[in-house]
């Protein structure tokens, strides 16, 4: 997989959370062979978009993101440029995207940069906005944890058509990270035999597909009570229980014939109260030439 020429975008708004997505980078970029894209939006708001000229607010953000820069490009070893912009924080980071030919889009979560007020495990309009609009995967860091980046990739499935599309883009990520996939789906019904069978069926299908890739897998049924709101909660427990999960593959959009899963409330509840690594891919995008490594 070649990569030469795209990158890894990193909006940063100095805070906590998009400071831990940035030290994600040291490990992701160099695994993938992309160089890093520090990227700052400031919105020109209230009174002190009036007292504070645009020239020095930007040379104080270039400089406060040149010691940033200087620090990652250290310790990914990777090159490391920076770009500031004014407008919308969301509709910045997805031009952005565009013109550095970002492959991924790595964000931190609960940030101050978000436009809304919500609870700790709430994800914030922005992030929303971004994954919702992004033409290219999205990862989003939650937890605090800086740890391997990635040994086990989880695999959600449903019954949809994009499911093909999903598993080849795990398989490209895999072999990027040499990593293992887990595959799973979630049946909340226990006296649906027909969709136990389906997707019991489906999940070997797809671990032989997976395996004779090269690529080590698992593959299991799990069940809850409770109906389609335990969905995230089920999945985000077993993610606990397993302990060896780096990384939690989402479809942004997608038609289920048991449930409309991602973007919901599930795929929302995922990316909100993950404590590891989430990617937000679109049906679309999957399979797209420029977005294979």
């Amino acid at each position: 997989m070649e990569n030469d020429s795209h990158t890894l975008l990193v909006p940063i708004d100095f805070n906590e959370q998009s400071m831990f997505a940035m030290e994600r980078s040291y490990v992701l970029a160099p695994f993938l062979k992309l160089n890093i894209v520090l990227l700052y939006v400031y919105e020109e708001t209230g009174i002190s978009a009036s007292l504070i000229s645009p020239e020095v607010v930007s040379k104080k953000i270039h400089k406060k993101l040149d010691v940033l820069a200087s620090v990652a490009q250290k310790k990914s070893g990777m090159q490391v440029t920076t770009v500031v912009k004014k407008g919308k924080v969301y509709s910045q980071i997805i031009a952005t995207s565009k013109e550095v030919n970002a492959s991924f889009i790595l964000m931190g979560t609960n940030n101050s940069s978000e436009n809304i007020r919500m609870d700790k495990n709430s994800i914030g309009s922005n992030t929303l906005k971004v994954i919702r609009q992004s033409s290219v995967p999205v990862i989003t860091i939650n937890g605090k944890k800086i740890s391997r980046f990635v040994h086990n990739i989880l695999l959600p499935l449903d019954l949809t058509k994009e499911t093909r599309q999903k598993v080849t883009y795990a398989i490209d990520v895999a072999k990027s990270f040499g990593a293992g996939i887990t595959v799973i789906s979630v049946l909340w019904s226990k006296k649906d035999k027909d969709t136990r069978d389906e997707l019991t069926q489906q999940l070997k299908q797809v671990q032989w597909f997976i395996e004779d890739s090269k690529i080590r897998c698992t593959s299991e049924l799990i069940e809850t009570s409770g109906g389609e709101r335990m969905l995230a909660p089920r999945i985000l427990k077993y993610v606990e229980e397993k302990g060896n999960i780096d990384l939690i593959m989402v479809m942004t959009q997608q038609e289920n014939k048991l449930v409309e899963f991602f973007l919901g409330s599930a795929a929302q509840s995922i990316i909100r109260m993950s404590q590891v690594a989430v990617m937000s891919i679109t049906p679309d995008e999957v399979g797209n030439e420029q977005l294979i490594f």
